[in-house]
C-alpha cells in the first residue's frame, strides 16, 4: 500500500493539525504543563510523519521517546478533564461558549491530541520495546514541572500567573497541602504509567496471536 494511503500516516497528521491548531490559534503560555507536552507532540508527530514518508513504510522513530510522549499527553488529558473541569461535559462549550475559537483549541489540546495519540499508540508499533524500568523517568517531567513551578514562584513571586494550577498553589493550604498533592499525583501517574505499559503488552501478545494463528492452521491442513 502506498505510504500516503496508510491510516498510520493520517493519523498522525491529524495530531500534528490538531496540536498545531490548538497552540497557534490562541494565546498561549509555556507556563502551561498542557502547552508544553503539545509542543514535544508536534515535534515529535510532525517527525514520524517526515520519517514515514521519506521511507515509504510505517515507522515510529525513537519508540521510547514515544511512549513518553504519549504518556505525558495521557497525564495532560485526564488532569484537565477530571481535575480542572471536574469531569465536566466537554462538548458542550464548544457550540455554546462565550469564546469558541478558545473551546476548540483547549478541547483540541486536552482531548484531540491525547486521544489520537493513545489510539496511535495502541495501533502502530513497534510494541513492547520499552522497559518496565523506564517508567521512572516518564514521571520525571511531570513532577519535575511542578517542582519548578514551586521553586519559581518561591524565588520569583511577581512572576505572572506563578501557579498555573490549583494543586500547586500554597498560598492558601501551604505547602503541606501542596506536598500531599504531589504524593497524590505522583501515585496516580505511576498507576497510569503502568496502565500505558500493560496495554502495550496486551496488544503486543494479541497481534502475535493472530500472526501465529493463521500459520497454525496451514501447518494442521497440510498434515
Amino acid at each position: 500500500m502506498a505510504t500516503w494511503l496508510r491510516p498510520e500516516l493520517w493519523l498522525r497528521v491529524a495530531i500534528v493539525v490538531a496540536a498545531a491548531f490548538g497552540l497557534f490559534f490562541m494565546e498561549n503560555s509555556l507556563t502551561y504543563f498542557t502547552v508544553q507536552t503539545n509542543l514535544v507532540a508536534l515535534a515529535y508527530y510532525a517527525w514520524a510523519v517526515r520519517r514515514m514518508i521519506r521511507a515509504r513504510e510505517v515507522t515510529s522513530p525513537a519508540p521510547r521517546l514515544r511512549g513518553a510522549v504519549v504518556y505525558w499527553l495521557a497525564i495532560t488529558g485526564l488532569v484537565a478533564h477530571f481535575l480542572l473541569n471536574n469531569g465536566a461535559n466537554p462538548f458542550p462549550p464548544l457550540v455554546n461558549g462565550d469564546d469558541l475559537i478558545f473551546e476548540w483549541c483547549a478541547f483540541a489540546l486536552h482531548y484531540v491530541v491525547p486521544a489520537l495519540a493513545l489510539a496511535d499508540w495502541l495501533l502502530v508499533g513497534p510494541f513492547r520495546v520499552i522497559p518496565w524500568s523506564h517508567l521512572p523517568l516518564w514521571l520525571l517531567f511531570p513532577l519535575g514541572y511542578g517542582l519548578f513551578a514551586e521553586f519559581r514562584a518561591f524565588v520569583y513571586p511577581g512572576y505572572p500567573n506563578p501557579y498555573p494550577y490549583f494543586f500547586l498553589n500554597p498560598t492558601v493550604n501551604g505547602y503541606g497541602w501542596v506536598a500531599q498533592q504531589f504524593g497524590i499525583l505522583a501515585l496516580e501517574f505511576a498507576v497510569l504509567a503502568v496502565l500505558l505499559l500493560g496495554l502495550d503488552r496486551v496488544v503486543h501478545r494479541k497481534n502475535q496471536q493472530e500472526t501465529t494463528a493463521p500459520a497454525r492452521t496451514n501447518a494442521c491442513l497440510r498434515r
